[in-house]
């Protein structure tokens, strides 16, 4: 079974590369360009793992970050 990775990044390039190495080590890649779509992305799935930019439109990364990690935490 593969990994599961949602990558956030809002620079179409560097999404496209990420999506590439990761699916040639074997993963599954959803992708999102936005903190907005990655939450959209999260309510529809859990990835095993989340890969953020830090700098991306509208809303940081860093704020997903927390957002989801006090998420997380509600519901442990």
């Amino acid at each position: 079974m593969s990994a599961h990775v949602l990558v956030v990044e809002d620079e179409p390039a560097v999404q496209e590369l990420m999506r590439y190495t990761l699916e040639q080590a074997g993963m599954t890649v959803v992708s999102a360009l936005s903190a907005e779509d990655a939450q959209q992305v999260l309510r529809d799935a859990l990835p095993d793992a989340v890969l953020i930019d830090w700098m991306l439109p509208n809303k940081s990364g860093l704020t997903l970050a927390r957002e989801l990690r006090e998420a997380a935490d509600r519901k442990s």
